[in-house]
């Protein structure tokens, strides 16, 4: 052992550097293109270019030598508010964007747009000329004309070393309107981290007006540096205004048409060839959600599917997308299965569109389309494991062998799967059951986690427990570490050695940790996810309870008179509720970046779930922390350790100091450990590295815990 797990973790950005990601097949299927940094330890990512026939790889694009070697990004504020959506941690070319051929690529360093030719091996990137700060780089389907955003305002060039730029949507300089950017919900909430389609020809493109001048103003400070000026940022919470999102179709002469889209958020578009646009539009509660097509030639739009739900409907990444054969690519939930459609746009019109998945197969994710064949990722009877299935014609195929969590791209035949499982450490990744394109990742420095699987209690709660590698069963209680996200959107139960990993070292420091996927995780159906609907705290910790008691009783070992409890974010109020709640059950907690007052976080996600303030605040006061601070003490004070970053425009520090406040007038004992500068991501690397310490010696001291024998890694 060369160095300590957290230090490790941290330097390498949770083992992600080395990794190869966003893979890009050509149409033909000779070339995959992906972005990886040369070494586990190199954060700085790369292009590179797989040559399928010859199984070679090459380098296209090194930022240390295009911007040199050690030079530090200069990001403009976008670009860094786009990558805290993304939870980006890497420098360096992290995206790029590609024409329709995926010959040329372009991306950014520092604001400056960079294209290079993925054909030649000769070929060296070159600057676009461009404004500066230049943002979301995209060529045209042709390769012709570059589109990009700067002031907020959607600017065209050419490529090629064409020398000229002109403005082409919306006026630059315009303090709360821009052209071409997603809204904050949209790429926080939505997964949409664009705001702008080309059309096929690239004549024209369907671009997102966002003005946020209805939108509330929140002001992030740095209390650590007082002579810094505040920064301002448009924070929808929930129940006040969203930013207003419309469209408009730009040619490139500069002839604009407005789009009316009949819903307050735009969900997503698609604009194929030889088709006109796609639009999906969802209603404020989030209980309807349309599928429209937009005339490019005049603007107006028709409903091809309109879907509804009483509680709400979910955004399915991938969809919509056109096959070969014109059929649309969309989803539906069945019966407590959310299944694929694969229809032409009159069965999707009348209802008479049918699935193509059968029941209890769960449909995540569309990954891609190569002709008639649709990729996507799906759960069946195991929601820890996802597979890759594709489908048409008219056959659906388990692409993925054995247990795993397995993602893909396909096109020109060629497909690539990469997986993560049970046996292995970090990523593989095979291009068409044979070429391998290497993670250069480091070898994790903590023992291979081997989490025993378990569905706990009479919902079959799916739950992890890891014990210490030097631990015998028999041979001494251990004080338990529950380390759960359980909130919407995010699982951490996997089939994949990888999302073990800081659970096994808190494991080797003397604890069984246990993690737990609660009613509201992904990849167990619409009726799973919707059992949070208005209670976003009774059914998350029962489920937790519930995994504890299972585990309990499978393993004497287990000493349930000292129980712990840390998480981050959602996980992080499910951590301070625990304490709070179930005193009876959790012995000390670490709140991370706490969500503790609903009212507080923002439209899109917490709407759904708990509705409209004025209308539900039963749901609210039910859901949130601060009464239960605030009534009188009748139940054990459990120690608590709060924990937030004072510029994190997500959870925003507020949650963290109002609970405290609550909790102080209470008289209640709390710690508070405030992280100057931190985001929501709290990836600087010291911070990091120091905060595992921390929370570890907290939950030490609180739960009467020794150092672990032998000594821990």
């Amino acid at each position: 052992m060369t160095e300590s797990f957290p230090r490790q973790q941290a330097r390498t950005k949770r083992f992600s550097l080395g990794v190869p990601r966003a893979f890009r097949v050509s149409p033909g299927g000779g070339r995959v293109v992906f972005l990886r940094s040369r070494s586990g330890t190199d954060p700085v990512t790369c292009l590179w270019v797989l040559d399928v026939a010859t199984g070679t790889e090459r380098l296209v694009a090194d930022p240390d030598v295009l911007g040199g070697a050690g030079k530090p990004e200069d990001l403009p504020p976008e670009e860094r508010a786009r990558r805290e959506r993304v939870r980006e941690q890497a420098s360096g070319i992290v995206a790029y964007a590609t024409d329709a051929s995926a010959e040329t690529a372009v991306f950014t360093l520092s604001g400056q747009v960079y294209a290079v030719d993925l054909t030649s091996a000769d070929a060296r990137p070159y600057k676009v000329k461009t404004h500066t700060p230049a943002l979301d780089p995209r060529p045209d389907p042709t390769g012709r004309t570059l589109a990009y955003v700067h002031d907020g305002a959607l600017r065209i060039t050419g490529l090629s070393g064409q020398a000229w730029d002109r403005l082409l949507a919306g006026p630059e300089g315009a303090k709360d309107v821009t052209y071409g950017l997603p809204e904050f919900v949209a790429g926080e909430e939505m997964d949409r981290h664009r705001g702008y389609w080309w059309a096929p020809d690239g004549s024209a493109l369907l671009v997102a007006r966002v003005d946020n001048t209805p939108v509330q103003r929140w002001h992030i400070a740095d209390p650590a540096n007082p002579g810094a000026e505040t920064r301002q940022v448009a924070y929808p919470a929930a129940g006040t205004a969203n930013a207003d999102v419309s469209l408009v179709i730009t040619r490139l002469n500069g002839r604009q048409l407005t789009v009316q889209l009949d819903h307050e958020y735009l969900v997503t578009a698609c604009w194929q060839d030889g088709h006109d646009p796609l639009v999906v539009t969802m209603s404020r509660d989030q209980r309807t959600m349309r599928l429209l097509t937009v005339s490019p030639v005049t603007g107006a739009t028709g409903v091809i599917r309109e879907d509804t739900d009483p509680q709400w409907l979910e955004i399915v990444l991938g969809v919509p997308v056109w096959t070969r054969s014109s059929k649309i690519v969309w989803t539906a939930d069945d019966n407590g299965t959310r299944r694929l459609l694969v229809a032409s746009m009159a069965d999707l019109h009348d209802g008479t569109a049918r699935p193509v998945t059968p029941p209890g197969l769960q449909v995540r994710e569309i990954t891609g389309i190569d002709g008639d064949t649709v990729l996507f990722s799906a759960s069946e009877a195991e929601p820890a494991e996802i597979d890759l299935y594709a489908y048409g014609p008219d056959a659906l195929t388990k692409l993925s062998k054995g247990p795993g969590v397995h993602l893909g791209q396909r096109s020109g035949g060629t497909t690539v799967i990469a997986s993560r499982t049970l046996d292995t450490d970090g990523l593989r990744v095979v291009v068409n059951d044979g070429l391998r394109i290497p993670s250069h990742a480091e070898q994790p420095e903590v023992p291979a986690p081997a989490p025993v699987m378990l569905a706990a209690g009479e919902r079959g709660v799916r739950t992890a427990v890891l014990f210490p590698s030097w631990h015998k069963q028999g041979e001494g209680k251990l004080p338990v570490l529950l380390d759960p996200y359980g909130g919407p959107h995010a699982q951490r139960v996997l089939s994949a050695r990888s999302a073990y990993l800081e659970a096994q070292w808190f494991a080797e420091q003397g604890f069984a940790v246990i993690v737990a996927d609660g009613r509201g995780t992904p990849g167990r159906g619409p009726e799973w996810e919707r059992a949070v609907a208005g209670d976003l705290a009774t059914p998350v910790l029962e489920d937790q309870v519930c995994a504890l008691t299972a585990a309990a009783e499978k393993f004497a070992d287990l000493d349930t008179g000292r129980v712990g409890i840390r998480g981050w974010s959602f996980g992080g109020y499910l951590s301070a509720l625990a304490v709070l709640r179930r005193p009876d059950v959790f012995h000390a907690a670490v709140a991370g970046a706490p969500v503790t007052d609903w009212s507080l976080y923002d439209t899109f996600y917490t709407e759904r779930y708990l509705g409209f303030p004025a209308a539900d605040s039963a749901a609210y006061r039910g859901s949130s922390l601060h009464l239960d601070a605030e009534r009188p003490v009748v139940l054990p004070q459990r120690p608590l350790l709060l924990i937030h970053g004072l510029a994190d425009d997500n959870v925003v520090v507020a949650h963290t100091l109002r609970l405290s406040g609550a909790l102080l007038a209470a008289g209640y004992p709390h710690q508070v450990l405030p992280l100057t500068g931190i985001t929501h991501m709290a990836s600087s690397e010291t911070v990091a590295e120091n905060l595992l310490r921390f929370q570890l010696n907290f939950l030490r001291g609180a739960l009467g815990v020794g150092t672990a024998t032998p000594q821990p890694r």
